[in-house]
């Protein structure tokens, strides 16, 4: 009779997700020249190859695909089954891996990952960066952070972040030596620093204004992929920069920067967690999700402060010069 441990049809389904024997090993927490020599050991005992090892790729073969189709619904099953358990302790255990952008990174890490990890200490979180979109079930994520817009339409999608938007900013210095752009066609005689998409292709900038939809292929002689970085050429005064109010905030509150076409950037629906509709939920996840509507309510609470304090300041100015 030939035994298999558990441990070893894990170890195909991590090389599986992650197609490197490195950060699979990474989520099991061994080496991996300890996972390669247990994935050795299960093809030796089997006498078939499941995965394919070159020195640029990992993949499975088809006896590993077909292998992993049919113990892949069983391991899923033995997850679960620790997890029902799970949930009669007091607190949440296990890893929670999420996929998301380098954008929704920064805006929880602070915020929401640092208070989960301080109230629940037998939890771990790994965060994954990832420009492309990528099928999360597939390669074994709990959950992923996305814009609305990008979230697959089967999945569960809760807000974890304000509404967006997208705004034309330059240096002062800049705008020193061009006129600011009036319209979206004005961006055609401007230094722009353009975006380079994951898929390849060159972004053209995207504007509405009262229903009109205008897109531009800007000009411009630096091209990035990084929005960090086209914050920081735009601060050198290299072009304008059309990126997230999250990422120039303070840049536009200390004047280091100035937007432009403003009426032309409305908002949109910001960020989302999603995860599968069909899945179990694990208690890890639904306690992040909670802290995350936690965070977003207190969010909002603050906002309605603030405005209604702008309001009364707006009032106050206006009755003393009244007054006056």
């Amino acid at each position: 009779m030939l035994h298999t441990g558990l441990f070893e049809l894990h170890a195909v389904a991590a090389i599986s997700a992650h197609r490197s024997f490195r950060a699979a090993a990474t989520e099991l927490g061994i080496s991996p020249s300890a996972l390669s020599h247990a994935v050795a050991a299960l093809e030796k005992r089997l006498g078939v190859r499941l995965i394919h090892r070159t020195t640029r790729s990992v993949s499975l073969s088809e006896a590993g695909e077909r292998f992993l189709a049919r113990v892949g619904p069983a391991l899923r099953e033995i997850a679960g089954a620790i997890e029902d358990v799970n949930e009669f302790r007091d607190t949440p255990t296990g890893t929670l891996r999420i996929n998301l952008k380098e954008r929704a990174a920064h805006q929880i890490l602070r915020p929401v990952v640092g208070k989960f990890l301080r109230r629940y200490p037998d939890m771990n979180v790994e965060l994954v960066l990832e420009g492309r979109h990528i099928d999360i079930v597939a390669e074994g994520f709990d959950a992923g952070i996305r814009l609305a817009e990008a979230v697959p339409q089967d999945m569960v999608s809760i807000p974890c972040g304000p509404a967006s938007r997208f705004i034309v900013v330059g240096a002062p210095d800049y705008f020193a030596r061009n006129p600011l752009p009036r319209s979206p066609s004005d961006l055609l005689s401007h230094a722009c620093i353009r975006r380079r998409m994951p898929g390849g292709k060159l972004y053209r900038w995207e504007f509405e204004k009262r229903g009109e939809e205008i897109t531009v292929d800007v000009p411009g002689r630096l091209t990035l992929d990084h929005d960090a970085l086209m914050v920081e050429a735009a601060l050198e005064g290299l072009g304008l920069a059309f990126v997230s109010d999250f990422w120039v905030a303070k840049y536009l509150a200390t004047g280091a920067l100035q937007a432009a076409l403003d009426d032309w950037t409305p908002p949109f629906p910001g960020l989302r967690l999603y995860y599968p509709r069909h899945r179990h939920m694990t208690a890890g996840l639904r306690a992040f999700i909670d802290l995350l509507q936690e965070e977003s309510k207190a969010e909002r609470k603050d906002a309605l402060i603030s405005t209604a304090g702008k309001k009364r300041k707006q009032l106050a100015a206006k009755t003393l010069a009244a007054g006056t």
